[in-house]
């Protein structure tokens, strides 16, 4: 208890309670003291001219017997009290030790009030003239309070400042710890799974905060955590569909089903099955290679023309297996980049495998490549920040670089879906059971692949009426 944020509050504020109350203390004792001093002051004052009135005799000398006696009766009276008290007649002190300039004032028919020594003592003086030469004065030591005497005045008041600063630090010790248990409890929970949760949002400022900030986590993991079930489920879906038709055609070769005459044809099928599922588990380790930060490249010059033409060559018996229309156009600008050139056909054999998917037949694809700055996409993009793994983060504008383009005549994307085109997964849960769609794995890999050669991809609406992706390789690649 004794380390937790109620407890170390409440000490806190004892203690500023207490150095509050000391401070109080002292700020207090010179004005007690200088209220006690006036207090006695106004009063000695008060005794001095009563004294002066009692023994003055406007229509007989002071300086006559029945007059010093009168005088005499009223200093000793005061001397009772407690009081020093000097009689001055014909300008002479009854008593030594009086101050020359109190006397004096006396003997010139005025009086004084202030400080002086009386005795080695330092004292309170009224004096009061009756006459010229004679009058009383009265001597009174100065307060001196200790802290002590002011304490023993105020200490009540003390006290209870002391005891409420004490009550309103544990008070306020309970209200600031309340949410941060509460925020603390709700961390374990979600910790434990429980995406459910959510914390109410409440003044002050920093606590709803707080609060929010543990929602919106709770709301980021939940999406994550579904986004991973989406995948995983269309993973297994992607790896099912191949292994049941290795399997099928493997328990018939075995069962001795399929004759001679159509083991050429199952050994096909079986092998661009395999090949299928070859792929997908590479696609899978690239991605998780990428991740973990330990994805190597072959970085070289590479004639990213020569490479676009290959790549059409090799795709274009497919596409024309299903009615799809190939087109090439390679610029006249220097196309040869520093990079990868395994990893540039991996991102264009991507594209195009997602591409031939979806378009329809008659629908045409368009592969191309030109230097320089592209063209402004006819619809928003996505672009990807050109930071990787040893990459140096550089805008384009004014660097060179080349530009490849996969567009294509399918059904395209919705503005909604270049916002998430490149997350893995997004498409396939968006569009599964609507139309065809791969693992989800394809365009975040591209994606990847670009940003790891320290490139850019944007996706975008294509003037054939599907997607338009948009690839730049700069000239140099620095690692």
């Amino acid at each position: 208890m004794t380390g937790g944020l109620t407890a170390r509050v409440t000490l806190l504020t004892c203690a500023v309670a207490l150095v509050s109350v000391l401070i109080t203390a002292l700020v207090a004792l010179p004005l007690a003291v200088r209220a006690a001093n006036e207090e006695s002051r106004a009063s000695l004052a008060g005794k001095a001219q009563v004294a002066a009135d009692s023994i003055e005799r406007p229509d007989t000398p002071v300086a006559t017997l029945l007059e010093r006696k009168r005088a005499e009766r009223v200093a000793a009276t005061l001397r009772l009290q407690g009081i020093e008290t000097v009689l001055v007649l014909g300008g002479k002190p009854d008593r030594t030790g009086l101050p020359g300039r109190v006397l004096n004032a006396i003997r010139g028919g005025t009086g004084f009030s202030g400080n002086g020594r009386y005795n080695t003592r330092t004292m309170m003086i009224e004096a009061r003239a009756v006459s010229a030469g004679n009058g009383i004065v009265l001597l009174q030591p100065r307060t001196n309070a200790g802290a002590g005497a002011v304490i023993s005045r105020v200490w009540i008041a003390l006290a209870a400042g002391l005891l409420a600063g004490i009550g309103a630090g544990v008070l306020l010790a309970r209200l600031l710890a309340r949410p941060i248990r509460r925020a603390a409890l709700a961390a374990r929970r979600l910790s434990a799974g429980d995406r459910s949760l959510r914390l109410p949002v409440a003044p002050p400022d920093e606590i709803a905060d707080l609060a929010r900030a543990l929602n919106d986590l709770a709301a980021a993991l939940a999406a994550s955590e579904g986004r991973q079930r989406t995948f995983l489920m269309s993973i297994s879906h992607e790896l099912r569909t191949p292994l049941t038709t290795l399997r099928g055609y493997a328990e018939a070769l075995a069962d001795g089903v399929v004759g001679a005459d159509d083991a050429q044809r199952t050994g096909e099928t079986m092998l661009a099955e395999a090949i299928r599922l070859d792929r997908l588990v590479g696609d899978l380790l690239v991605l998780a290679r990428m991740e973990a930060d330990d994805f190597p490249l072959s970085i070289a010059p590479v004639d990213v023309a020569e490479l676009v033409t290959a790549a059409a060559d090799a795709w274009r018996a497919r596409c024309a297996d299903v009615g799809v229309e190939l087109r090439v156009a390679v610029g006249a600008a220097t196309a040869v980049v520093a990079t990868d050139a395994l990893r540039v056909r991996q991102v264009l054999d991507g594209l195009l495998e997602n591409a031939l998917r979806v378009v329809p037949p008659g629908a045409p694809i368009v592969l191309g490549v030109s230097g320089g700055a592209p063209a402004a996409l006819d619809g928003p993009t996505l672009t990807l920040p050109m930071v990787g793994a040893g990459m140096v983060a550089d805008p384009w504008t004014g660097r060179p670089h080349v530009v490849v383009e996969v567009r294509d005549g399918g059904p395209g994307f919705t503005d909604d879906d270049l916002a998430v085109a490149f997350e893995r997964g997004a498409l396939y849960e968006r569009y599964q059971g609507i139309r065809k769609v791969g693992s989800g794995l394809g365009l975040a890999l591209a994606a990847r692949l670009v940003e790891r050669l320290g490139g850019q991809i944007s996706v975008g609406h294509a003037a054939e009426g599907g997607a338009r992706f948009v690839v730049r390789l700069p000239y140099e690649v620095r690692t």
